[in-house]
């Protein structure tokens, strides 16, 4: 089965509240050989999620036509606190609960064969955007992902600024003093207001009150255990009133949550990605501009807003560039 490849191969694994996206790659255009992906387990706990990371890993290998051993690193993006120097992934509230750490780079590397690196999600995939996507040639630029939850990439002069660790958490700005509770414990973040995982505890808690939708209808046809991107892209379609609330509520606090950021920062590009903002695509961007402009001190010169060049792979693909 296995192909001898003559450049060095990565192997890339994108972690995510809804999915796990994994990628084979190789070569200075970082082509992909292979790729798998499978739904995030939402209950067993970090055991269970390791279980499907180390499949869906070996599935994407194979698909390439070699083994997972004998590819040259593994890199893994993943959502929470990361220790990058001990491999260890922590608090991650969009996770089964991962409360503790969990030692995820050396588990993965004993199951799996090669070297693993970890990095945070949100980084790795602003990072594969920078180098081969949307933002080549950029001086300033504020990454947007929302899918899960909200997560931002800051970069200057072509590099990610990461502050003492943590920069880009833009889904943690605070658009409602008091506001919503966050999966963060904290209150009023952009994330209780957009982040997929927050947008379905309220459509959940809307329809027990009495609120007709028919987004979880559509979960069970599709075979879903969540409301994924593309249920909620199902229901505006179909005009699911309950859909259309939630979604432009999500969209005013991307709005107020992005201005402030650039009125902050004066960046020349922002970015959206992740699984709801690649779902939605260009169209989404002209609402979320809409919803900035109010709060813009610069109303009438913004920033360039584009979509994310590099898709559902672009985590996976920045996860594989952590070899390099």
């Amino acid at each position: 089965m296995d192909k001898v490849l003559a450049m060095p191969t990565y192997g890339g694994i994108d972690l995510g509240g809804t999915k796990i996206q994994t990628i084979v790659t190789h070569g200075d255009d970082r082509s992909v050989l292979g790729q798998a992906r499978r739904l995030t387990p939402h209950e067993g706990g970090p055991p269970a999620v390791i279980d499907a990371m180390v499949a869906c890993m070996s599935e994407a290998a194979a698909s390439a036509g070699t083994d997972v051993a004998h590819l040259d690193g593994i890199g893994v993006g993943v959502p929470g606190e990361v220790d990058v120097a001990s491999g260890s992934l922590e608090r991650a509230p969009n996770l089964p609960e991962w409360e503790h750490p969990v030692p995820l780079a050396s588990i993965l590397g004993e199951r799996l064969g090669p070297g693993v690196k970890l990095g945070n999600d949100v980084s790795v995939a602003a990072q594969a955007e920078l180098v081969l996507g949307a933002g080549r040639g950029v001086h300033s630029l504020l990454a947007v992902f929302w899918g899960t939850g909200v997560g931002g990439g800051v970069a200057f002069e072509g590099k990610l600024w990461h502050g003492r660790g943590d920069a880009g958490e833009i889904g943690h700005m605070v658009v409602k003093q008091g506001g919503a509770r966050c999966g963060c414990g904290r209150r009023g973040c952009m994330e209780a207001y957009a982040g997929r995982r927050s947008m379905e505890g309220k459509a959940k808690r809307l329809m027990e009150e009495g609120h007709h939708t028919d987004l979880f209808e559509i979960m069970r046809e599709r075979g879903r255990n969540t409301l994924s991107s593309g249920v909620w892209e199902h229901a505006l379609h179909h005009k699911d009133k309950l859909a259309e609330r939630l979604i432009e509520r999500a969209v005013q606090a991307l709005g107020s949550g992005v201005a402030s950021a650039v009125n902050l920062l004066d960046v020349e590009l922002v970015l959206v990605g992740g699984g709801l903002g690649s779902r939605f695509g260009e169209p989404m961007l002209e609402r979320i501009l809409a919803a900035m402009r109010p709060h813009l001190l610069k109303d009438d010169h913004p920033p360039v807003l584009r979509m994310a060049a590099l898709g559902d792979l672009g985590g996976a693909i920045g996860a594989a560039l952590l070899c390099e």
